[in-house]
């Protein structure tokens, strides 16, 4: 068996890379790390330095072209600030019903969908990608939920010839458990970048901020990227 891996950079997609790594081994692991017009590498930064740390091979591609068009806060071209706000605020403000600022408009349908064609070039048979619970809780990221993965596992799985699967595996679990099944995993995350601004150190105050915060928080432990 073999994975690819899409690899951000963050907390949930190094946790992934790391499951990966400890069932299959590193040399039948390859990190995929796609970047979308964002406006800082701080994350691809960090997903070069763990894939360096797990010894796996790293794949790039560019798809800021297809996100353009886009107004996302998370990109070069917008003009919008990035909230500096829980998500639980944000969803408080669009009562559930549209995506947050920060969704980039059906970003893990074209990272997984590019990923495919990857995937069985490189005879792998399995796309693990680490969305998780509280990304698609209240509508916030619609790409990040149980139905949407299923969806496109399915659409996957058919249009590969039923060669190619993907894996969720926090799916249904919150960033706190994902955090919790990384510490056991000894997962680097002292190499991890979060946070939607592109400073010297974290802002600490957007929404990806203040939810790893929480999840390091329940785990009792400090958050080691963190100096």
């Amino acid at each position: 068996m073999k994975a690819l891996v899409l690899s951000s950079g963050g907390v949930d997609s190094t946790t992934a890379l790391g499951m990966a790594v400890d069932k299959y081994g590193k040399n039948n692991v390859i990190a995929l790390s796609i970047s979308y017009g964002q406006k800082h590498d701080k994350e691809i930064q960090a997903a070069i330095a763990v894939a360096k740390h797990y010894g796996v091979e790293q794949l790039f591609l560019d798809l800021a072209k297809i996100f353009e068009y886009s107004d996302c806060s998370l990109l070069q071209q917008s003009d919008e600030e990035i909230p500096k706000e829980s998500y639980a605020e944000q969803i408080s403000e669009t009562k559930g019903e549209k995506p947050v600022s920060t969704y980039v408009p059906f970003r893990n349908g074209l990272f997984l969908s590019s990923a495919a064609s990857i995937a069985l070039s490189k005879e792998c048979d399995v796309i693990y990608y680490g969305a998780h619970a509280d990304d698609s809780a209240g509508f916030a990221y619609p790409d990040c939920s149980p139905v949407f993965n299923n969806a496109m596992n399915e659409a996957i799985w058919e249009g590969s010839g039923h060669q190619l699967k993907i894996h969720a595996p926090f799916v249904n679990l919150n960033k706190a458990d994902v955090v919790k099944i990384g510490l056991e995993l000894g997962v680097p995350y002292e190499l991890t970048w979060s946070c939607y601004e592109g400073g010297d150190k974290p802002c600490g105050v957007c929404g990806t901020c203040i939810d790893r915060e929480a999840a390091f928080k329940a785990n009792g432990v400090k958050d080691p990227a963190i100096k």
